[in-house]
């Protein structure tokens, strides 16, 4: 994650998630009419990719028994299935998530010359993405981001994989609800608390 935002982040504002894209224009830090388009190229990326990962492991499709171990390589899936306390863990990380990197971003934190701007600000919020994984990733794979759970889930169901099994759709909507609202109370909690 960190790579892309040094790559591309000045195309997109470091925006790879649809729960960081729809925080900010909650809080008019990101221009709402720009929201549907860049959360069309978060999905479509996130789809890309997961092609490119079935590509790469294409001749261990056939090789591996178990359908749950195919689906892994694409989406989250919770170690233990209780939707509620599945819904609370990826509100909780991406909370995290998304006030780290209002933190982050804040103005007096931007000091020009420092090399915190130019450098420090992607590393950091990569620091953030492994402290969620090594904290909360156990609970539910910590999707975090929608796009990176729905897009891989979609080419999962699309691609021909043999033996996949089904795509869990069932539990799809808590790696998109659950960043979605931690994402906006997180914003909604920032603004609070840092005014502008």
């Amino acid at each position: 994650m960190t790579l892309a935002v040094y790559c591309f982040g000045s195309f997109s504002g470091g925006h790879f998630n649809p729960a960081v894209t729809l925080a900010m224009a909650a809080i008019g830090k990101f221009a709402a009419a720009d929201v549907a388009g860049y959360i069309a190229a978060q999905m479509a990326g996130a789809f890309t990719g997961a092609v490119l990962v079935w590509l790469a492991y294409l001749p261990h499709w056939r090789e591996t028994a178990d359908p749950a171990s195919k689906l892994g390589v694409f989406c989250t899936a919770p170690a233990i299935r209780n939707p509620l306390s599945n819904l609370i863990c990826e509100i909780i990380g991406t909370f995290v998530l998304v006030l780290g990197v209002l933190a982050i971003l804040t103005p007096a934190n931007l000091v020009s010359g420092s090399g915190f701007k130019e450098g420090f600000g992607p590393l950091l919020v990569g620091f953030i993405v492994l402290a969620i994984g090594i904290s909360l990733g156990g609970p539910t794979g910590y999707a975090i981001n929608p796009a990176r759970d729905l897009g891989p889930r979609l080419a999962h169901t699309l691609l021909p994989i043999s033996g996949k099994g089904g795509s869990d759709w069932g539990y799809a909507w808590i790696p998109i609800v659950g960043p979605v609202i931690g994402g906006v109370a997180a914003a909604l909690f920032y603004r609070a608390w840092w005014p502008a």
